[in-house]
């Protein structure tokens, strides 16, 4: 059967419980749509208490479909089929012990690419699917995954029914709330009138009440929904069929608006309306570059917006450790952001940040005791560079101005950040006269996986010969060099720079922006040398990928320094200390201290190792090495990174290499046959030598 490329339109039919009535309405939409001349297919994704479904041509329909073609029996027939049941369990009960007692297993992921596969097989194509839901919104798939998870993996706008009787207000005030924290779009609220018998009991005024309520709720919250009262109707006539799809009118004109339109989300048209006003990081304003749109996320899944899905090889940035959309991490944010979303930090303190400091104390290395909140990474080293020029003024050092840094270092993109980076790969020449002129050693040239050799720290202890009185601090990333070249080296040389610094009076930095939370297989990589640094700044992974944060920390006699004689440290971000990423930094931290990420980094070290091993044969690879949940492969030459990114995006993951780099830093919780499929696309990209045509401008 032929397949289309057509980003999935469709509506999910949801109701506030069961036996509400989502059945009648989902018929009577189909109906009216399709008297308003949209190609919509009432769809039920999945049914209980229904025998296995017959698939063959001209076979009844099953369970719920039926209905559906009843509605439209009566309609000019059309060649799209009306209705159609994927999958059925024979057990009236909940989708997971049907499914259970048949030795199934539903997830919200396969049923999500059932619905999307259907899409784009049906013949000819549908340009709308009504999907309605099996029960209530938290009717259970599995033990952890409900309907309402699937909802928002397929995230298509809702149609919520609710009955109109006693307790009507709550349940839907309760169905609303969770589809608004599961950000899905509202389309409208059917609210279906109850049989005669608990329409006497209920009571006319209490029934009206309920609609006029529920309209002006909708007004205030949902504006654009659109309320349907549903009556009751005889089902077995076309007129009761109409009577319904007539109530439903002002809904189905409101989806069919949607349908006609030209698609505003569509991947091209967003694409073009980005390049048209915004600007990318590392990227031309005039020679653009190559985008996708992404429309959701789910573990560790990006999903674009014509319904592809892409193994995400880069944690977002390395930041997204523990995936996308962690029910902790989303909860943590909505009950936080119901709380207090922010207040200014200078003379206030709240929960989440003080606990969040202590947290974060407790597990870095022994003695750094006091933590300065920062909005980013690249602040972060800010903040510790000031701490570092604040601290020496206040030991009466005022000549130690310079920082010293090992060549092939990244730190960020600001003014002070960008004068510690690589002097050749970083932004000094662009910004010569701007950024301050800092001293720079060469870069460990001590593998990790190799013995270490006192000559790596000989560069070092020429410049503390030559300039040690100048020298505020050093400042370095620990085990791993990330954006400046995703270089490994020893453990040992932390130790001996360590040593050279308390004998020369200057200050050691630990930037663990990159590294921390446990990417290196340490929770932060300082402990693989044993060493405390005097500052640590850490950022990235700190909320999990979901909020911008960073902190600096720094020993008590650092501290002490700064405010010797009254001083105070000069720096205070507007958003300082904001209780909602506090929330979900303690949130993150609550899922690493259950420890499961050390046998995660582990297994995605070994899956790694076995995975790209096959590049080492590769004509044009200078090196192929692996930490922790870190795997790179260095090129001989600069690689094409435009062409890169379209062969892997083809190839269903998202990878985005720079430099000589393709490297590959995978949420932890990433499965291995994900790992697997990452691994492999690398290397077919290697040995296909896709990295070297054409353009080598390559993206961060």
């Amino acid at each position: 059967m032929p397949e289309r490329e057509a980003p999935l339109r469709a509506v999910f039919v949801a109701g506030a419980g069961t036996d509400v009535g989502k059945t009648v309405v989902t018929a009577g939409l189909l109906r009216a749509l399709r008297g308003l001349g949209v190609a919509a297919q009432a769809v039920k994704p999945l049914q209980t208490g229904v025998a296995p479904v017959d698939t063959s041509p001209g076979a009844p329909l099953a369970g719920d479909a039926a209905v559906y073609a009843a509605a439209v029996a009566d309609l000019p027939g059309g060649a799209l089929a009306p209705a159609a049941v994927l999958r059925t369990f024979a057990l009236p009960a909940s989708p997971f012990l049907a499914a259970s007692e048949e030795g199934a297993v539903l997830d919200a992921a396969g049923l999500a690419r059932g619905i999307r596969e259907h899409w784009t097989r049906v013949s000819p194509p549908a340009e709308l699917l009504l999907l309605e839901a099996a029960g209530g919104l938290l009717a259970p798939l599995n033990a952890r995954e409900a309907m309402l998870d699937l909802m928002a993996r397929v995230g298509a706008p809702v149609v919520l029914v609710v009955r109109n009787e006693l307790g009507a207000l709550n349940h839907a005030l309760l169905s609303l709330a969770a589809l608004q924290g599961r950000g899905l779009a509202l389309a409208g609220l059917a609210v279906v009138e109850p049989p005669r018998e608990l329409r006497e009991a209920s009571g006319a005024r209490i029934l009206e009440d309920n609609i006029r309520f529920l309209r002006a709720r909708l007004a205030q919250d949902w504006p654009g929904a659109v309320l349907c009262p549903v009556p009751q109707a005889e089902l077995s006539a076309p007129q009761g069929w109409e009577r319904i799809a007539r109530a439903l009118l002002p809904l189905a004109r409101a989806l069919y608006e949607a349908v006609k339109a030209p698609d505003a989300g569509k991947a091209g048209d967003m694409e073009a309306r980005d390049h048209a006003a915004l600007w990318h990081p590392y990227a031309s304003a005039t020679r653009l570059p190559p985008l996708e749109t992404a429309a959701l996320s789910h573990e560790n899944r990006i999903v674009l917006a014509d319904g592809r899905e892409l193994i995400d090889g880069m944690s977002s940035w390395w930041a997204a450790v523990h995936g996308y959309n962690h029910p902790r991490l989303t909860a943590a944010l909505r009950a936080q952001a119901a709380r207090m979303p922010h207040v200014m930090f200078g003379g206030l303190t709240h929960a989440p940040a003080v606990t969040l400091g202590e947290r974060l104390l407790a597990a870095m290395p022994p003695g750094l005791v006091r933590l300065f909140f920062a909005d980013s990474g690249s602040v972060a080293v800010e903040v510790a560079l000031k701490m570092a020029l604040q601290c020496q003024q206040g030991r009466g050092e005022r000549r130690r101005t310079r920082f010293l840094a090992p060549r092939g270092g990244y730190h960020g993109d600001t003014l002070g950040a960008m004068s510690v980076c690589d002097p050749v790969t970083g932004m000094h020449s662009l910004f010569a006269g701007l950024v301050p002129q800092q001293l720079f050693m060469e870069r460990p040239a001590c593998r990790f996986d190799a013995p270490f050799a006192e000559s790596a720290l000989s560069d070092a202890r020429r410049i503390f010969a030559g300039h040690g009185d100048e020298i505020a601090a050093v400042i370095l990333e620990p085990v791993v060099q990330g954006a400046g070249g995703m270089w490994f080296y020893h453990p040992d040389y932390l130790r001996g720079l360590a040593d050279l610094c308390r004998k020369a009076g200057a200050l050691l930095i630990f930037d663990e922006i990159a590294t921390g939370f446990g990417r290196t297989g340490r929770f932060f990589a300082a402990e693989w040398a044993g060493v405390t640094p005097d500052i640590l700044c850490c950022g990235k992974a700190l909320t999990g990928g979901v909020l911008t944060l960073a902190a600096t920390a720094c020993t008590a006699a650092v501290a002490e320094d700064i405010c010797r004689e009254g001083r105070v440290f000069m720096h205070g971000p507007t958003f300082m200390g904001n209780p909602l990423a506090c929330a979900v930094a303690g949130a993150s931290l609550d899922i690493l201290e259950e420890g499961h990420w050390q046998e995660q980094v582990a297994a995605l070290e070994r899956q790694l190792a076995h995975g790209l091993a096959p590049c080492r044969q590769f004509e044009g690879v200078s090196d192929v090495r692996v930490l922790g949940a870190i795997g790179v492969v260095e090129m001989e030459a600069p690689v094409n990174g435009r062409a890169l990114q379209r062969f892997f995006v083809e190839r269903g993951v998202w990878i985005r290499p720079f430099g000589k780099l393709i490297y590959l830093m995978p949420p932890y919780i990433t499965p291995p046959e994900d790992v697997a499929q990452l691994c492999s696309a690398v290397a077919e990209a290697v040995a296909a030598g896709v990295w070297r045509t054409g353009d080598t401008q390559g993206a961060a």
